[in-house]
């Protein structure tokens, strides 16, 4: 009983001592996404040919909604295949935010995001020449909806910036308490040594993992690696696979918006290829940051 006492009160007061420096971050972030949502979604559709290019660079900045956005602009025919996977590959959803309140060395926070940005570039642009297909007409989905979606699904983007800030802030700390008590109980009981040997034995293993959990379309997914990275439990290589993978929201949006569903299963298997294949690259170069 003692030993479950001792998980549960360190998960909570490691939890608990991020609250503030969440809140800062995200209210600053919701002030960002504010000021600057629709100029980003207009710098999207106006970017053409460089679509990917402006998606990797727009993706990589935690916007509430912004693969949900992204989403609903390829369902409307006005981006293409490849900036829409662009725009997915870049994002990480709720790493920036946590490495920030964990005080992660900027240098650290950098390369990671300049790595999906390129591997986001690089795969929108080579998509869109292999694809080579021109938009089809445009048939607009109702706002409305998509908003809704990303209320209820998300984090909660649509209230007032103090409002929504708190909100996302007590949602990713449950999360992170949550999944900091599973790991510190895993590693109590199996040893966080024995995880990461078994781990890194088998070079595959952890991005095809962690593009699984890549795949969960909300929040969780993006605070479940984040934190194992943290905690030691998976590599750099793993950790920045299964944040390619991971879309956030998006592709909730993007199943229930676009046409025809191949499609969608298409988009969804092209992201996980890639996630797990830059995984396992990285990790075969044995990446260090």
């Amino acid at each position: 009983m003692d030993f479950l006492i001792d998980i549960f009160l360190d998960a909570l007061i490691d939890s608990i001592k991020l609250l503030p420096f969440l809140f800062i971050t995200y209210l600053i972030m919701e002030y960002i996404e504010h000021k600057t949502n629709k100029k980003v979604e207009n710098m999207v559709k106006k970017s053409g040919k460089y679509g990917p290019l402006a998606g990797a660079i727009l993706g990589i900045f935690p916007q509430c909604g912004f693969s949900a956005a992204a989403s609903n602009l390829y369902a409307n025919k006005l981006i293409s295949i490849g900036t829409l996977i662009a725009i997915f590959l870049s994002t990480s959803d709720e790493m920036l935010p946590i490495f920030i309140s964990e005080s992660i060395e900027i240098g650290i926070i950098l390369k990671i995001l300049a790595i999906k940005l390129i591997v986001a570039a690089f795969f929108g642009f080579l998509i869109d020449f292999i694809l080579n297909k021109k938009n089809r007409p445009i048939s607009l989905n109702s706002g409305e909806e998509i908003s809704h979606m990303c209320k209820h699904e998300h984090c909660g983007c649509e209230n007032g910036i103090i409002l929504s800030s708190l909100k996302h802030t007590l949602n990713i700390f449950i999360y992170i308490f949550v999944i900091t008590l599973l790991l510190n109980g895993l590693f109590e009981i199996i040893g966080k040594d024995n995880i990461s040997n078994f781990i890194a034995s088998v070079p595959i293993l952890g991005p095809v993992v962690a593009g699984i959990i890549g795949l969960i379309p909300n929040c969780a997914s993006s605070v479940i690696l984040t934190q194992l990275y943290l905690s030691g439990g998976i590599t750099v290589s793993t950790l920045i696979s299964g944040l390619l993978v991971g879309s956030g929201v998006g592709i909730l949006v993007l199943f229930k918006f676009n046409k025809p569903m191949k499609d969608n299963f298409k988009i969804l298997v092209l992201l996980y290829f890639i996630g797990v294949s830059v995984g396992i690259f990285l990790e075969l170069i044995h990446l260090t940051i």
